[in-house]
């Protein structure tokens, strides 16, 4: 799967996500996404996964098998690391 569809998927369901993607194999369907979202705040960690996940439900039937998320807000990024 292309990283411009995976980027459109997630910023269909948060339209101000910074999305950033690493092919981890090279064969497109391993991929390391983070994603920078305000929706996120007051979410847990578990929450925003479900969220990205929920997003790409379809795709994560089939043409991605593998998926690890970095999932922040803005002022966490901001805020560097803890």
């Amino acid at each position: 799967m292309k990283p411009e569809e995976i980027t459109a998927k997630i910023r269909g369901a948060l339209p101000d996500a910074v999305v950033e993607l690493k092919d981890l194999t090279g064969t497109e369907d391993h991929w390391q996404a983070r994603v920078i979202s305000s929706a996120f705040a007051g979410k847990t960690l578990m929450q925003r996964h479900r969220m990205i996940n929920a997003a790409l439900a379809e795709e994560l039937k089939g043409p991605i098998h593998a998926l690890t998320l970095d999932v922040m807000t803005p002022d966490e990024v901001a805020a560097g690391p803890a």
